[in-house]
């Protein structure tokens, strides 16, 4: 870490595009240790392709993004990956892995010792609610949804990343795994203490999982503060958003 050693990821004037489509528009973000930022929009609107820059699965056109405080670019690319956790919609799990082997992919491909990554697959599977004699031996077909999920959240965590990157990871969910799921992912976050960029298009979800907001439109960051000034905004997108989830009676 460098002198902003509280500072996980910074983005620098970040322009992103595709021929002549302008994707980001001058993106200056900084995402601290310890939070949960939530990249809030509709679909279009830069999220994933914010989120995409973190671990250099993309560079931006123009301008910097940091990983504690040295540019992607700078970095070896298997060492910045692996050191951040990253949790798809759907999981992502390799279909012909057992949970287990899924698991301890990345402690795996560090050479950890066998007896350390079975420890450490047991322990992640109980983290997040799976029995590992029930499970350990399965495979991503035999699980539901919402099981494939704590997987990927399972695997995401299993080399101890300080940095988790998740992007829409329960959209697909019935409501009611859903709602649960967000409520177990934000209590182990915090009290693993780790730092989350979550990308979502349900405002909802931001305020169970969010302790930062950041709602995007076209590319740019259009209002980043908590959800408690979300709450208060007079920004028409951002009121907008807030009429979608009145009838969750959050406020």
């Amino acid at each position: 870490m460098t002198e902003t050693s509280e500072t996980i990821v910074e983005f620098h004037r970040v322009n992103f595009q595709i021929g002549a489509v302008k994707i980001l528009d001058d993106l200056n973000l900084q995402i601290n240790e310890g939070e949960i930022l939530i990249l809030l929009g509709e679909s279009g609107c830069g999220k994933t392709t914010t989120l995409k820059l973190i671990n250099r699965l993309i560079e931006p056109s123009s301008g910097e993004v940091l990983v504690e405080g040295k540019s992607t670019t700078d970095w070896n690319l298997i060492n910045l990956r692996r050191r951040i956790g990253y949790v798809l919609q759907e999981a992502g799990l390799f279909p012909h892995f057992t949970i287990a082997e899924n698991v301890a992919l990345v402690p795996n491909l560090e050479n950890w010792e066998a007896e350390k990554r079975q420890t450490r697959t047991t322990e992640m599977l109980e983290l997040v609610g799976l029995n590992p004699q029930k499970f350990a031996a399965r495979f991503p077909h035999e699980l539901s949804g919402g099981q494939r999920q704590r997987v990927g959240v399972a695997r995401a965590l299993a080399a101890n990343p300080d940095l988790l990157l998740l992007d829409e990871p329960f959209g697909a969910l019935d409501a009611l795994t859903r709602t649960n799921l967000q409520k177990e992912f934000a209590k182990l976050v915090r009290e693993l203490n780790k730092t989350a960029v979550f990308v979502t298009h349900d405002l909802h979800e931001a305020f169970v999982l969010g302790t930062r907001i950041a709602l995007m439109d076209k590319g740019r960051i259009v209002l980043n503060d908590t959800p408690e000034n979300f709450v208060k905004s007079e920004l028409p997108l951002a009121r907008a958003y807030l009429e979608t989830v009145r009838r969750y009676e959050l406020f």
